[in-house]
C-alpha cells in the first residue's frame, strides 16, 4: 500500500514551510551524492561510500565510543587488484552524525519513499504543531529512532542513513490526532488501484509490518533496513501526540468518528484548535 494523499491536508491552515525545507534539504544532498557518483547510480562508487561513512552514523562508532578513521577498498580487476585506504574521519562528532544522517539517502527509491511519506503526513502535522515545534518533534523523533537502531545493533558496522526514523515519528503522531483521516492509497497486487484507507489501517499495518521484520531482523550484522529505527521512531512520534493532546485537553479517541464514516475530519476539534 502507498499513501499518496490525504483529506485532512484539504483543511490546512498554514504553508507547511519547513516539510518544505526538509524535502529540499534531502533532495540537495541526494544531487550531491549523485554528483560523487558520477552518474544515476553510484552504488560502486568509492566516493559516495566515504560519504556515507563520513557522515551516516554507524552504530558500532556510538556503542563502542571510537571513531572508524579508515575504510580499505580493492580497487581494479583480478589479477591487477590493489587495496587503498580512505579517510572517512568525520569531520562532525560521533553523535553529530545522528543528525546529519537523516538527509542522506542510499538510491532513488530510498528518497523518493520518503519524501512521499513526509509530503503526505508531515504537512498536516506541521499544521497542528506549528513549523518550530515541528521541526524540533521532526529531529526528536530522528534521535528516537537512531537510539532504537543502535541499542539493538550495537555491532553494526554499517552507516544508517536516512530520514525514515525521523518521518516514522511524523506518521505516528498522525495516528494519534488523525487517527480516522482518510488516505488515498494506492494498492498494488497484480493490478493497481485507488482507494480510501481511513490512517489506523494503513499506518497500523505499517507498524506491525515494521514490528515483525524488525524481530526476524535481530542478530543480523550490518545492511538491510534499520527496522528498528522506524518503530523506535513511529513509538516516539505516537507518544508526543499523546502528551500533545493531554496538554490542550483534546479528547483522545475523536467523538463519533468511526473508520468508514465521511465527515470533516476538523468538526471534532474545539474552535480554539481550528
Amino acid at each position: 500500500m502507498i499513501p499518496i494523499g490525504s483529506d485532512i491536508d484539504a483543511h490546512r491552515r498554514t504553508t507547511p514551510y519547513v516539510t518544505y525545507a526538509l524535502i529540499g534539504a534531502c533532495a540537495l544532498v541526494f544531487l550531491y551524492e549523485l554528483y560523487l557518483g558520477g552518474s544515476l547510480f553510484f552504488s560502486n562508487s568509492i566516493e559516495v561510500t566515504r560519504f556515507f561513512f563520513q557522515w551516516g552514523l554507524i552504530p558500532a562508532e556510538i556503542a563502542g565510543g571510537s571513531e572508524f578513521t579508515a575504510l580499505r577498498f580493492n580497487v581494479g580487476q583480478y589479477p591487477d587488484v590493489r587495496i587503498v585506504a580512505v579517510d572517512v574521519a568525520s569531520p562532525v562528532p560521533t553523535w553529530g552524525t545522528a543528525f546529519t544522517s537523516m538527509f542522506i539517502h542510499g538510491g532513488w527509491i530510498h528518497l523518493l519513499g520518503n519524501m512521499l511519506y513526509l509530503w503526505v503526513f508531515g504537512r498536516s502535522i506541521e499544521d497542528r504543531f506549528g513549523h518550530t515545534k515541528f521541526l524540533l518533534f521532526y529531529l526528536g523523533a530522528g534521535l528516537a529512532a537512531v537510539w532504537a537502531q543502535v541499542a539493538l545493533n550495537t555491532d553494526s558496522q554499517t552507516p544508517m542513513v536516512g530520514a525514515s526514523g525521523a518521518i516514522s515519528g511524523v506518521t505516528g503522531a498522525y495516528l494519534v490526532l488523525f487517527p480516522f483521516g482518510r488516505i488515498r492509497t494506492l494498492v498494488v497486487f497484480f493490478f493497481i488501484m485507488s482507494i480510501e484507507l481511513p490512517a489506523i489501517a494503513v499506518l497500523g499495518f505499517w507498524f506491525v509490518l515494521q514490528l515483525f521484520q524488525g524481530v526476524g531482523s535481530l542478530g543480523a550484522l550490518g545492511g538491510g533496513v534499520a527496522y528498528w529505527a522506524h518503530v523506535g521512531g513511529f513509538l516516539a512520534g505516537m507518544l508526543v501526540a499523546l502528551l500533545y493532546k493531554l496538554v490542550i485537553r483534546e479528547p483522545m479517541t475523536p467523538p463519533g468518528q468511526w473508520p468508514f464514516r465521511r465527515r470533516n475530519p476538523w468538526d471534532r476539534f474545539p474552535d480554539d484548535y481550528r
